[in-house]
């Protein structure tokens, strides 16, 4: 850029943007007026640069002159690009993050602070995003659920079995239990398996794999991650 184009690009062009940005251009996610107008001044000097790149002058006012570009045609199609939603950076329709992408509706940021569930009877805050996504716990409604069928469950089990329950929740043996309750050892092991069926039965025979799968809602985000993996590993392949 020569230095002539660099006071224009100062004195006349950069003012213009800060006054119609605000105004004129939409703000797309995170965005802000002054991160905008930074950005609009990077692309008008690479308008300038191009123009003189092709033989062009850049003036004060328009002449008419078809080798001539003036400042205030500059700063109009800057303004038209950011419009479409062009950056200096780019224009990715496939960059989640991009300006394009989220223009044409196929993506959207969401802070990690936006409320992610309210509690139906107060309306209080439950938790926020950033909680479900650092949390590796089911989801509330999953755990509701299996305490509505616990709670339907245990009252028809004998107080053996309610210990052996209680003393397999704490980590503990049932040889353990036998001690401490001096209950008899085979009575225990039949009271496990007679447990174990007895769950399988009221539950649903895939009750072990449902409590061992990992949250719904972490599928989409491992299966993102595994993805971007391959796709590394291909690249450097």
């Amino acid at each position: 850029m020569s230095p002539e184009a660099g006071l224009l690009l100062q004195d006349q062009i950069a003012p213009r943007l800060g006054s119609a940005i605000p105004t004129a251009v939409p703000f797309i996610g995170c965005e802000d007026a002054e991160e905008v107008v930074q950005d609009s001044i990077a692309m008008a000097a690479k308008i300038i640069h191009n123009a003189e790149t092709n033989g062009k002058k850049v003036t004060r006012s328009a002449t008419g002159r078809r080798n001539e570009i003036s400042a205030g045609n500059v700063a109009y199609y800057t303004i038209v690009k950011l419009r479409s939603g062009r950056r200096s950076t780019g224009f990715s329709v496939s960059d989640v993050y991009g300006i394009g992408t989220q223009i044409n509706g196929r993506t959207r940021v969401t802070s990690l602070d936006e409320v992610a569930a309210n509690d139906a009877s107060t309306g209080d805050e439950i938790f926020e995003l950033h909680d479900v996504l650092a949390s590796d716990q089911e989801d509330p409604g999953t755990k509701a659920a299996r305490k509505m069928d616990w709670d339907a469950f245990w009252p028809g089990l004998s107080d053996r079995e309610r210990a052996v329950i209680e003393f397999m929740l704490e980590g503990k043996s049932l040889a353990s239990l036998s001690r401490s309750r001096g209950f008899n050892a085979s009575t225990l092991a039949y009271s496990k398996n007679r447990l174990a069926k007895a769950i399988a039965e009221f539950m649903g025979s895939d009750i072990l794999i449902e409590v061992r799968r990992q949250p719904q809602w972490k599928d989409s985000l491992n299966a993102s991650r595994e993805r971007f993996a391959c796709r590394e590993e291909r690249r450097h392949h």
